[in-house]
């Protein structure tokens, strides 16, 4: 098998018909997950990807699909979706949001829950009204049973405790220690495991986040920099990701096809932290 050079990490939260803020809809979503089977892109699972990093081989149309936060909506609309391209993803779920209860309809059987914006769903979280927009466990579980999905950590609370605490470093890693202790028993309990995967709020994190995650038992952290190549070698404490538009399926594809590509991937990735460093002078 010829080994692929890259590995681009797709990272959504949302699918709803409110698209909008880090959201797409259910027909755009369809229309992205179906152009890269019909392009005959495979979904890795992590074991495959993982190794992949590792250098191990995988197809050269490969793709890591991730979920961030454990949405209702990635049960009711995306994991139909999914499951019917044969397409597998990973969703990183803030653990203390999810609840208990029977699992509630996805699309295909019938009346389905309402999905809002993000905003409304941060809103009821802020409520603590978390189970009218977050996943449940039962949800999660078949999800996993049916092969489409992994779960895996996104903390327990989605705290930025740096900033809470930014004058008392010992307070932080003392909290960022409980939220991660939280959420690995969370996951062990309910997921049977809460393997060694991580993915940071907000994307950040600092020398005592990477020391606490790693002494917590996880080793493969995912961020939110979309400028870099998960390649052979990549270190998997900055795994790369980047944030997929509400754009068609062949948006899509030519994102794919530049951010992955051996030559013009890296530059365009320089051209862009370029950008950035301009913007954050101005």
């Amino acid at each position: 098998m010829k080994q692929a050079h890259n590995v681009p990490v797709l990272m959504y939260h949302h699918v709803t018909p409110r698209a909008g803020m880090i959201t797409a809809s259910p027909q755009v979503f369809e229309q992205q997950i179906a152009g890269l089977a019909r392009a005959g892109y495979r979904s890795l699972d992590t074991r495959e990807f993982l190794g992949h990093l590792r250098g191990e081989p995988v197809p050269t149309k490969s793709v890591l699909i991730t979920f961030d936060d454990g949405y209702l909506d990635n049960w009711v609309h995306a994991y139909p979706v999914l499951q019917r391209h044969g397409m597998k993803a990973v969703l990183f779920v803030v653990t203390g949001w999810i609840g208990e209860g029977a699992a509630r309809p996805h699309a295909g059987q019938g009346s389905v829950p309402d999905c809002p914006d993000h905003h409304a769903c941060m809103r009821l979280v802020e409520e603590g009204r978390h189970d009218e927009v977050m996943a449940r466990w039962s949800e999660l579980q078949a999800m996993r049973a049916s092969g489409t999905f992994e779960i895996y950590s996104h903390t327990h609370t989605h705290t930025r405790w740096d900033k809470l605490y930014a004058g008392d470093a010992a307070r932080k890693c003392e909290m960022l220690e409980r939220d991660l202790a939280l959420s690995r028993q969370a996951l062990d309990l309910h997921m049977g495991a809460a393997g060694d995967q991580l993915c940071w709020p907000q994307g950040y994190f600092d020398a005592d986040y990477l020391r606490i995650a790693q002494a917590a038992g996880f080793r493969h952290l995912y961020t939110t920099d979309a400028l870099g190549q998960n390649v052979a070698g990549t270190d998997p404490l900055h795994i790369h990701r980047f944030a997929v538009s509400n754009r068609g399926g062949s948006w899509l594809l030519r994102r794919l096809a530049l951010v992955g590509h051996p030559f013009f991937g890296p530059r365009y990735h320089a051209w862009k932290a370029w950008k950035k460093r301009r913007r954050n002078r101005a």
